[in-house]
């Protein structure tokens, strides 16, 4: 029986461990990847910062002054080959040498690589330099020439995420504690309709509402200030958290909020005295939830934010480094690892009441 329990453990943290490392490769990937030049990106995986064989040029010949003619097939150091076959690589009987024309017939070169062990560890802070402080970077090509690459500073792109993303968060708890508060404790005429219709509009996708809701915007002269994208997420994000919060509040001992009525505190006073404090684990689950949306938003930030350049929020800037720069890899990949670390901050610091506001109102008794 207890060898039985033991395998079972082992079989089920086993496929725990293996389940995690697959779904961090990605990851890791990524973080390498931000710390690696643009050469290295575009030229390498990021797998190899792991030591391995490859191919190293130990000698540069000049095909010129060899007298080698590109039309036909060419002995170099003990190969042979033609054109076509030397720009693939052509490898020595023994595999230990390879010779590879780089460049065009006109120009090219001849190099000699041997297989060695190596490790590609050439990191570099430039990327996130780039990106957070917009420094330029001379990149040096092959033939020689150099190349400023003009930086991408997303340190507005981060404020305005944070102008949208906390006043987003705060607004639709705040009115949604309010509402469960009253379809959970108090009486008044259509509350069990309202209640309905607010579970109802879980179903609606916000889709269909952005248009009427962009039209009213150009009456009222919103469009493009923040003030129509904290209204916006409000709204939708508000018929979601009322329910939440309904679930958990609906729960609280009947008895301690029936003890401080008997002793005179009006319905304001139960909620900010006893109600609030006892529901962070619901509040908690639910701000995880809207931040991480919120902050992950990309539609409705580009319907209600337009494309100003001074209110694109984090995630239309790496889209635009996407699609401007379309081989940039070196400044999304360092873009994307930055626009992750405060998510992951807000999601560890409030972890410890998500499973408690996940599971509020699941058990009763």
């Amino acid at each position: 029986m207890k060898k039985n329990q033991w395998l079972s453990t082992v079989l089920v943290n086993g496929a725990l461990i293996l389940l995690v490392l697959f779904w961090s490769i990605p990851t890791i990937g990524l973080f390498v990847s931000s710390f690696r030049n643009r050469f290295d990106i575009q030229t390498s995986g990021w797998w190899t910062i792991v030591p391995h064989r490859a191919w190293e040029t130990v000698t540069v010949l000049d095909p010129k002054e060899l007298g080698l003619d590109s039309k036909s097939i060419m002995q170099v150091e003990g190969v042979e080959g033609t054109f076509e076959e030397l720009r693939q690589g052509v490898t020595s009987p023994d595999g230990d040498t390879q010779v590879k024309w780089v460049g065009n017939r006109r120009l090219g070169r001849i190099e000699v690589q041997e297989r060695v062990w190596t490790a590609n560890w050439d990191f570099t802070l430039e990327n996130y330099k780039q990106v957070l402080f917009g420094r330029d970077t001379e990149i040096t090509r092959t033939d020689g020439t150099v190349t400023t690459v003009p930086g991408q500073d997303m340190t507005q792109a981060f404020l305005n995420s944070l102008t949208v993303a906390i006043p987003s968060t705060i607004i639709p708890i705040l009115i949604a504690a309010f509402a469960a508060y009253a379809f959970a404790w108090m009486r008044f005429p259509g509350r069990r309709w309202l209640f309905i219709m607010v579970v109802g509009l879980l179903v609606v996708p916000l889709q269909i509402a952005l248009v009427p809701i962009l039209s009213d915007y150009q009456k009222l002269g919103l469009n493009g200030t923040f003030l129509a994208i904290w209204l916006a997420h409000t709204g939708f994000g508000l018929a979601l958290a009322t329910y939440l919060l309904y679930n958990y509040i609906s729960t609280l001992p009947r008895e301690t909020l029936e003890s401080a009525f008997i002793d005179g505190a009006s319905h304001f006073t139960v909620f900010t005295r006893l109600v609030l404090p006892l529901s962070v684990p619901a509040l908690a689950s639910f701000a995880i939830f809207q931040f991480l949306w919120v902050w992950n938003d990309y539609l409705v930030a580009l319907v209600f934010l337009g494309v100003d350049p001074n209110n694109k929020v984090v995630t239309q800037r790496l889209a635009d480094l996407t699609g401007t720069f379309g081989n940039a890899w070196h400044l999304l990949t360092a873009g994307a690892f930055i626009s992750m670390l405060l998510p992951l901050i807000v999601f560890i610091g409030l972890q410890r009441f998500f499973v408690r506001g996940l599971l509020a109102g699941s058990v009763k008794g």
